[in-house]
Protein backbone atom coordinates (compact mmCIF):
# COMPACT_ATOMS: atom_id res chain seq x y z
CA UNK A 1 0.00 0.00 0.00
CA UNK A 2 1.56 3.32 -1.03
CA UNK A 3 1.42 6.55 0.97
CA UNK A 4 -1.72 7.96 -0.68
CA UNK A 5 -3.56 4.64 -0.39
CA UNK A 6 -2.63 4.50 3.30
CA UNK A 7 -3.97 8.02 3.85
CA UNK A 8 -7.22 7.11 2.08
CA UNK A 9 -7.48 4.03 4.32
CA UNK A 10 -6.88 6.17 7.42
CA UNK A 11 -9.59 8.66 6.38
CA UNK A 12 -11.97 5.76 5.77
CA UNK A 13 -11.36 4.49 9.30
CA UNK A 14 -11.79 7.99 10.73
CA UNK A 15 -15.20 8.28 9.05
CA UNK A 16 -16.30 5.10 10.82
CA UNK A 17 -15.72 6.80 14.19
CA UNK A 18 -16.98 10.22 13.10
CA UNK A 19 -18.80 12.14 15.84
CA UNK A 20 -20.84 15.00 14.43
CA UNK A 21 -21.82 16.36 17.86
CA UNK A 22 -18.18 16.68 18.97
CA UNK A 23 -17.17 18.13 15.60
CA UNK A 24 -19.93 20.74 15.75
CA UNK A 25 -19.02 21.65 19.32
CA UNK A 26 -15.40 22.22 18.28
CA UNK A 27 -16.46 24.42 15.37
CA UNK A 28 -18.57 26.52 17.73
CA UNK A 29 -15.47 26.98 19.90
CA UNK A 30 -13.53 28.33 16.92
CA UNK A 31 -11.66 25.17 15.86
CA UNK A 32 -11.99 25.83 12.16
CA UNK A 33 -10.24 22.91 10.45
CA UNK A 34 -10.92 22.19 6.79
CA UNK A 35 -12.26 18.88 8.07
CA UNK A 36 -12.87 17.66 11.61
CA UNK A 37 -14.32 14.19 12.13
CA UNK A 38 -14.75 14.74 15.87
CA UNK A 39 -13.03 11.44 16.65
CA UNK A 40 -11.99 11.02 20.28
CA UNK A 41 -8.25 10.74 20.97
CA UNK A 42 -8.36 7.12 22.26
CA UNK A 43 -9.94 6.10 18.92
CA UNK A 44 -7.26 8.00 17.01
CA UNK A 45 -4.61 6.20 19.05
CA UNK A 46 -6.31 2.91 18.22
CA UNK A 47 -6.08 3.71 14.50
CA UNK A 48 -2.42 4.75 14.85
CA UNK A 49 -1.65 1.37 16.42
CA UNK A 50 -2.53 -0.35 13.14
CA UNK A 51 0.34 1.34 11.29
CA UNK A 52 4.12 1.30 11.53
CA UNK A 53 5.80 4.62 12.28
CA UNK A 54 6.78 6.18 8.97
CA UNK A 55 8.38 9.56 8.25
CA UNK A 56 6.84 10.20 4.82
CA UNK A 57 3.39 9.13 5.97
CA UNK A 58 3.55 11.33 9.08
CA UNK A 59 4.73 14.34 7.06
CA UNK A 60 1.91 13.86 4.55
CA UNK A 61 -0.67 13.53 7.33
CA UNK A 62 0.57 16.71 8.98
CA UNK A 63 0.08 18.66 5.75
CA UNK A 64 -3.59 17.71 5.68
CA UNK A 65 -5.71 20.44 7.27
CA UNK A 66 -7.64 17.77 9.14
CA UNK A 67 -7.65 17.59 12.95
CA UNK A 68 -7.31 13.83 13.23
CA UNK A 69 -4.58 13.62 10.58
CA UNK A 70 -2.44 16.14 12.45
CA UNK A 71 -2.88 14.19 15.69
CA UNK A 72 -1.99 10.95 13.90
CA UNK A 73 1.10 12.58 12.40
CA UNK A 74 2.55 13.10 15.87
CA UNK A 75 1.81 9.49 16.75
CA UNK A 76 3.32 8.01 13.58
CA UNK A 77 6.43 10.19 13.17
CA UNK A 78 9.71 8.37 14.00
CA UNK A 79 11.95 10.47 16.26
CA UNK A 80 15.19 9.68 14.44
CA UNK A 81 14.10 11.41 11.21
CA UNK A 82 12.32 14.33 12.84
CA UNK A 83 15.04 16.95 12.61
CA UNK A 84 14.98 20.23 14.62
CA UNK A 85 14.10 22.34 11.58
CA UNK A 86 11.06 20.11 10.89
CA UNK A 87 9.91 20.54 14.48
CA UNK A 88 10.01 24.30 14.01
CA UNK A 89 8.03 24.04 10.76
CA UNK A 90 5.34 22.00 12.52
CA UNK A 91 5.03 24.55 15.31
CA UNK A 92 4.75 27.38 12.77
CA UNK A 93 1.79 25.51 11.31
CA UNK A 94 -0.03 25.02 14.62
CA UNK A 95 -3.30 26.90 15.14
CA UNK A 96 -4.98 25.13 18.06
CA UNK A 97 -3.80 24.24 21.61
CA UNK A 98 -5.08 20.65 21.33
CA UNK A 99 -2.65 19.95 18.49
CA UNK A 100 0.20 21.51 20.48
CA UNK A 101 -0.62 19.48 23.59
CA UNK A 102 -0.92 16.15 21.80
CA UNK A 103 2.15 16.69 19.60
CA UNK A 104 4.23 17.55 22.67
CA UNK A 105 2.96 14.45 24.45
CA UNK A 106 3.25 11.99 21.56
CA UNK A 107 6.38 13.27 19.82
CA UNK A 108 8.28 16.31 21.08
CA UNK A 109 9.08 15.01 24.58
CA UNK A 110 10.78 11.95 23.05
CA UNK A 111 13.08 13.78 20.62
CA UNK A 112 16.81 13.13 21.24
CA UNK A 113 17.68 16.85 21.03
CA UNK A 114 14.70 18.15 23.02
CA UNK A 115 16.66 19.10 26.16
CA UNK A 116 18.29 21.92 24.17
CA UNK A 117 15.41 22.72 21.82
CA UNK A 118 12.89 23.25 24.60
CA UNK A 119 14.84 26.26 25.89
CA UNK A 120 14.87 27.86 22.43
CA UNK A 121 11.10 27.45 22.22
CA UNK A 122 10.43 28.90 25.67
CA UNK A 123 12.55 31.95 24.81
CA UNK A 124 10.86 32.49 21.43
CA UNK A 125 8.49 35.45 21.13
CA UNK A 126 5.94 33.49 19.09
CA UNK A 127 3.01 32.14 21.07
CA UNK A 128 2.95 28.53 19.87
CA UNK A 129 6.71 28.13 20.22
CA UNK A 130 6.45 29.24 23.84
CA UNK A 131 3.40 27.04 24.37
CA UNK A 132 5.17 23.95 23.01
CA UNK A 133 8.25 24.83 25.04
CA UNK A 134 6.38 24.85 28.35
CA UNK A 135 4.12 21.91 27.52
CA UNK A 136 7.17 19.83 26.60
CA UNK A 137 9.16 21.00 29.62
CA UNK A 138 6.28 19.95 31.89
CA UNK A 139 6.39 16.50 30.29
CA UNK A 140 10.15 16.22 30.76
CA UNK A 141 9.90 17.26 34.41
CA UNK A 142 7.13 14.71 34.98
CA UNK A 143 9.49 12.05 33.65
CA UNK A 144 12.10 13.09 36.22
CA UNK A 145 14.49 14.86 33.85
CA UNK A 146 17.02 16.89 35.81
CA UNK A 147 18.54 20.28 34.90
CA UNK A 148 21.91 21.66 35.90
CA UNK A 149 21.92 24.91 37.88
CA UNK A 150 22.38 27.12 34.84
CA UNK A 151 19.53 25.47 32.92
CA UNK A 152 17.33 25.53 36.02
CA UNK A 153 17.83 29.28 36.48
CA UNK A 154 17.20 29.92 32.79
CA UNK A 155 13.96 27.93 32.96
CA UNK A 156 12.77 29.78 36.06
CA UNK A 157 13.59 33.19 34.56
CA UNK A 158 11.74 32.38 31.34
CA UNK A 159 8.74 30.83 33.10
CA UNK A 160 8.30 33.69 35.57
CA UNK A 161 8.48 36.17 32.68
CA UNK A 162 5.93 34.19 30.68
CA UNK A 163 3.68 33.94 33.72
CA UNK A 164 3.28 37.71 33.48
CA UNK A 165 2.75 37.74 29.71
CA UNK A 166 -0.29 38.52 27.56
CA UNK A 167 -1.08 35.03 26.26
CA UNK A 168 -3.37 33.21 28.67
CA UNK A 169 -2.53 29.78 27.28
CA UNK A 170 1.22 30.41 27.56
CA UNK A 171 0.75 31.70 31.13
CA UNK A 172 -1.11 28.53 32.07
CA UNK A 173 1.47 26.29 30.38
CA UNK A 174 4.29 28.09 32.19
CA UNK A 175 2.38 27.66 35.47
CA UNK A 176 2.01 23.93 34.86
CA UNK A 177 5.73 23.55 34.10
CA UNK A 178 6.61 25.44 37.29
CA UNK A 179 4.37 23.15 39.32
CA UNK A 180 6.01 20.05 37.82
CA UNK A 181 9.40 21.56 38.65
CA UNK A 182 8.32 22.15 42.27
CA UNK A 183 7.11 18.58 42.61
CA UNK A 184 10.53 17.17 41.66
CA UNK A 185 12.27 18.15 44.92
CA UNK A 186 11.52 19.81 48.23
CA UNK A 187 14.32 22.30 47.49
CA UNK A 188 12.64 23.22 44.18
CA UNK A 189 9.40 24.04 45.96
CA UNK A 190 11.24 26.26 48.46
CA UNK A 191 13.18 28.05 45.72
CA UNK A 192 10.07 28.66 43.66
CA UNK A 193 8.13 29.89 46.68
CA UNK A 194 10.77 32.60 47.31
CA UNK A 195 10.77 33.67 43.66
CA UNK A 196 6.98 33.99 43.62
CA UNK A 197 6.68 36.18 46.74
CA UNK A 198 7.11 39.50 44.86
CA UNK A 199 4.35 38.44 42.45
CA UNK A 200 1.71 37.97 45.14
CA UNK A 201 -1.31 40.31 45.02
CA UNK A 202 -0.34 42.33 41.96
CA UNK A 203 -3.95 43.24 41.27
CA UNK A 204 -3.85 41.43 37.94
CA UNK A 205 -6.55 38.80 38.36
CA UNK A 206 -5.17 36.16 35.96
CA UNK A 207 -1.63 36.46 37.35
CA UNK A 208 -2.79 36.46 40.98
CA UNK A 209 -4.84 33.31 40.40
CA UNK A 210 -1.93 31.50 38.74
CA UNK A 211 0.53 32.50 41.46
CA UNK A 212 -1.92 31.44 44.17
CA UNK A 213 -2.44 28.09 42.44
CA UNK A 214 1.31 27.46 42.23
CA UNK A 215 1.78 28.51 45.87
CA UNK A 216 -0.95 26.15 47.03
CA UNK A 217 0.79 23.31 45.19
CA UNK A 218 4.24 24.17 46.54
CA UNK A 219 3.07 24.84 50.11
CA UNK A 220 1.78 21.29 50.40
CA UNK A 221 5.33 20.07 49.73
CA UNK A 222 6.92 22.02 52.61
Amino acid sequence: MDKQETIRDIKKQLRLFMNGVVSQSMREKGLDYKLNFGVEVPRIKEIAGKFEKNHELAQALWKENIRECKILAGMLQPVDTFYPEIADIWIEDMRYPEIAELTCMNLFQHLPYISEKVFQWMADEREYFQLCGYLTMARLLMRGCEMNERAENEFLDQAITSLQGESGRVCRAASTALQKYAFQHHSHAEKLGKILRPLANTGKMELDLLVEEIKLQTDCLH
